[in-house]
Order: structure tokens, then sequence, then C-alpha cells
């Protein structure tokens, strides 16, 4: 469990090391660090971490033209349910709305009921699926569109 305040802050080089091992405990088909770096070193990626003393949540987005693709999130699972998964994808998505996105895109598992919960209170809604996206089972696609809007600016408060 995390011993203080945590901290939204960039993805540094020096946190792949912990996103990996988050990414082994949680993952099914965990990124390699090789997958971490190129995230990293792209032009349109923007990646954060919850900080607690330690990494205990990222994620990232990917800016497409006016389009933000979320490409991973993850929370620690000794910290969920702390709303640090809805920091996070505030900050991506404030972000990505500085960066000049209008819609929001992403992929979820299905079965991951608290992922999907999160994202539909953020105003993202499902619109398709991909069968077998994942190895373990298809995902769900979710979009917000008008994210530079007053209104979907209300719901991120």
């Amino acid at each position: 469990m995390g011993v203080g305040v945590i901290t939204i802050r960039e993805f540094e080089p020096g946190d792949v090391e912990a996103a990996l091992a988050m990414e082994e405990v949680a993952q099914p088909q965990p990124w390699t660090e090789r997958i971490f770096n190129d995230e990293l070193s792209a032009e349109n990626r923007t990646y954060l971490v919850a900080d607690d003393g330690a990494v205990c949540g990222y994620g990232g987005v990917m800016l497409m033209g006016d389009e933000a693709h979320i490409t991973n999130l993850l929370v620690a699972p000794d910290h969920r349910g702390q709303g640090i998964g809805r920091r996070l994808m505030i900050g991506l998505i404030e972000s990505a709305i500085a960066e000049g996105a209008r819609h929001l895109i992403l992929e979820v598992r299905s079965e991951n009921e608290a992922a999907r919960s999160l994202y539909s209170r953020l105003g993202l809604a499902p619109v398709g699926v991909r069968p077998g996206y994942y190895d373990d089972g298809d995902a769900l696609i979710m979009w917000a569109h008008d994210i530079d809007s007053a209104e979907y600016a209300e719901r991120l408060t």
C-alpha cells in the first residue's frame, strides 16, 4: 500500500524498470523494455506515472491529428480503488487537449468491468469490439467526442 501523497508526473526513462515489474504482475501480455523505450522516445506520445515514493501506476496517450489514443493504463493491484487511474486518465486527457486533440479512443478488455466503468464516467462510450485483440480475449472499443468542449471539461472535475 502507498506510503504518502500520490503525485502524477511525467514518465521518465528511470521509471521503465518499475513499469516492467508492474506489467509482469498484472498483464497477461506485458509490454517489454523495448516497447516502453520506443513509446517514450516517440514524438507524438505522452506518458505519465503515479508516484507515492515509488511508481504505482502509469499511462500513455498517442496523438494522431485531432484524435488521442490511450495506449496503456495500469495501476498496481495494491493501489487500485484509490482514484489513481482516474487521475492518470485526466492528466493524459488534459495533455492531449493541450496538443489539439478533440476525440479520445481506447481499447479495453471486454471483461475488465472496473476499467470500463472508469472510462464510462469519463465520457467514453462503447462503439465496437475487436475480436481476439488480446491473446486472452476481445477488446471493447470506446470513444469520446468533443473532449475539448466546456461540457467535457465539467466531466473531468
